[in-house]
């Protein structure tokens, strides 16, 4: 399976996605990563009716996702892995998917989470995910959309003095 994005925006399909980042990926289908959304049948229904034209949409647990990344059956597939948080990324990641970068672009403030950008907000249990992530060679892609130059994660924590 070839990975041409990774994503974390837990608004998952929106106009961004659909407009720019979907063009971005240039992949096949968007996988959508999550079990949370995947119990959730309204939400499973209107994420697939939110596709962009031409593009498949599949909501998947994370156990389907690891499974289907290592099927052969789907080796010469292109995917848009969309995640709501970076602890799916990790769980992920640990067992054995490739995602080689991680574009951070979306994280809503939530009570006990820390504004780091306008888009992006994290608790301690993000921060370490984080840096698991990083430990396991996974590329860190902080921007909201793709025309934002990259920022550094780790220096944009340390200088909001967001701790883990």
């Amino acid at each position: 399976m070839n990975i041409t994005l990774a994503r974390i925006d837990d608004r998952l399909i929106h106009g961004q996605v659909t407009t720019v980042w979907s063009k971005v990926a240039n992949a096949q289908r968007i996988i959508i990563c999550n079990d949370e959304v995947y119990n959730d049948e309204v939400r499973r229904t209107l994420l697939r009716q939110a596709a962009p034209p031409g593009m498949k949409v599949n909501v998947v647990n994370l156990e389907k996702a690891v499974a289907v990344y290592h099927n052969p059956q789907y080796q010469n597939e292109t995917v848009f892995y969309l995640f709501t948080n970076p602890q799916d990324a990790l769980t992920m990641v640990r067992q054995g998917v490739n995602i080689a970068t991680l574009n951070i672009g979306g994280m809503a403030w939530r009570p006990g989470k820390k504004q780091l950008t306008k888009a992006v907000s994290l608790d301690d249990a993000d921060i370490h995910a984080f840096r698991e992530l990083d430990k396991s060679g996974v590329k860190l892609d902080l921007r909201v959309v793709a025309s934002d130059l990259p920022i550094n994660i780790f220096d944009k924590i340390a200088e909001q003095s967001i701790t883990e």
